[in-house]
């Protein structure tokens, strides 16, 4: 009986190792690749924010009569300018297409505390000086633009702008901040703008922040001309006309930074490639 059952464990044992050598090695399995997130830029956005920005104008003084023989005109062309600073807010919406293509419309608007100096060298003898003000401006405009990376935007802008400026009071130049000679009124012009900026989402700083954004942003703007008539001042003891006007055709140029937040954002993880 020993010996049928020793000769049954050694058939048993050498079954086993040719089964074994026969399946051989298990194979190998490569880890899925990571999925790239595809991010959806398309939807609805709203931004605020602030920035700097200058004005300069072309301007042509006319004065007639009052300060020469009766009937006497005369003209002088010169430039204008101001700075300072401003705030903005403002919406949008946004379409991406193409893969990595967003084009999109908004609209704006900006207030702050843009002055310069607006004058007259010749004329209440030595010349005038007073202090105009670009108050608030507003546009609305088209925007394309090309993802650099998947939360990454860069793009040009165009389209409508308009802005309110604000009247002045000017003063002889021997007396600055003094009692005003002659005012002119506060005035609307329009016009169109130029420009283009970078837009990112907020994970590029390392900030957990999904749907905010900043923005930077130049534009350049170009509005019409206005002629502004000048009629004296109370302060001055006269009343009627100056008999001066001078004509005021302002550019405008800002840059500024802005927090932009996107309702739809969110970066589902898809096969998508940029």
């Amino acid at each position: 009986m020993k010996k049928v059952l020793l000769a049954l464990t050694a058939v048993a044992a050498m079954t086993g190792s040719a089964v074994a050598a026969d399946l051989g090695a298990r194979p190998y399995a490569k880890a899925p690749a990571p999925v790239a997130a595809a991010y959806n830029w398309t939807g609805f956005y709203i931004f605020g924010g602030g920035g700097g920005g200058l004005w300069s104008a072309d301007s042509n003084v006319v004065s007639t009569g009052g300060f020469g023989p009766a009937g006497t005109v005369i003209t002088r062309d010169q430039r204008f300018g101001g700075s300072g600073w401003f705030g903005t807010v403002g919406g949008g919406y946004d379409w991406q297409f193409g893969g990595r293509w967003v084009a999109g419309i908004f609209g704006d608007a900006q207030f702050g505390d843009i002055r310069g100096s607006v004058g007259d060298p010749f004329t209440f003898i030595g010349g005038t000086e007073g202090r105009m003000k670009l108050e608030t401006s507003y546009a609305a405009g088209v925007r394309l633009g090309y993802l650099v990376a998947p939360n990454v935007l860069s793009y040009v802008n165009a389209g409508y702008s308009g802005s309110e400026w604000s009247g002045t009071t000017q003063s002889t130049v021997f007396a600055p901040g003094g009692p005003g000679l002659y005012t002119t009124e506060s005035f609307d012009r329009h016009g169109w703008f130029i420009g283009g900026g970078v837009e990112n989402n907020l994970d590029l700083f390392g900030i957990s922040a999904p749907g905010w954004f900043m923005k930077t942003e130049y534009r350049s703007a170009f509005y019409d001309r206005a002629t502004l008539p000048g009629t004296f001042a109370p302060a001055s003891g006269l009343a009627g006309p100056t008999g001066t006007a001078v004509t005021f055709k302002p550019w405008t140029q800002t840059i500024s930074t802005s927090l932009v937040y996107r309702f739809n954002w969110g970066g589902a993880p898809v096969a998508a490639r940029y």
